[in-house]
C-alpha cells in the first residue's frame, strides 16, 4: 500500500512540474497577442494598409513660421489617417504680408513633388 501511495505522490508532482513548465512556456513565447501586439490578421491588413501609403501635401504652424509638409501616409484599422514619414519642403513667416501668394506657390510645389514621389513608388 505504501508502494501505491509513493507512485501516486511521484506522479503528482511530476505533473505538477510539466503543468508548471507549460505556464512558464506559455508566458515566455505568449499565448495570444497580449497587450500592445494585434491578432495575426490585424497585423496583415496593418502592412497590407502601409505598402499603400501615398505622398500627400500638408502644412502647419510653428513658431510664427508657417511650414508646407510633404507627408507619406496611410489609413490605420481605425479608419484615420497615420502619418509614416514628413518632410518640410518651405517655410516662410506666417505674418508676411505676401502670406497667401507664397502659400499658394509653396502648395503647388507640394502637390507636384507628391504626385512625382507616388509615381516613383508606383514604378
Amino acid at each position: 500500500m505504501i508502494v501505491v501511495a509513493e507512485l501516486v505522490l511521484v506522479a503528482l508532482l511530476l505533473g505538477l512540474l510539466v503543468l508548471g513548465g507549460w505556464a512558464a512556456l506559455t508566458a515566455w513565447h505568449g499565448a495570444g497577442p497580449g497587450p500592445g501586439r494585434l491578432p495575426s490578421r490585424d497585423r496583415a491588413e496593418l502592412a497590407a494598409a502601409i505598402g499603400r501609403a501615398r505622398w500627400v501635401p500638408g502644412h502647419d504652424e510653428v513658431d510664427g513660421l508657417t511650414r508646407v509638409l510633404l507627408r507619406r501616409t496611410y489609413t490605420g484599422l481605425d479608419g484615420r489617417p497615420a502619418v509614416l514619414e514628413e518632410r518640410v519642403l518651405e517655410t516662410f513667416p506666417a505674418q508676411d504680408p505676401a502670406w497667401e501668394a507664397l502659400f499658394t506657390e509653396a502648395m503647388s510645389r507640394a502637390r507636384f513633388r507628391c504626385a512625382y514621389l507616388n509615381a516613383e513608388e508606383s514604378a
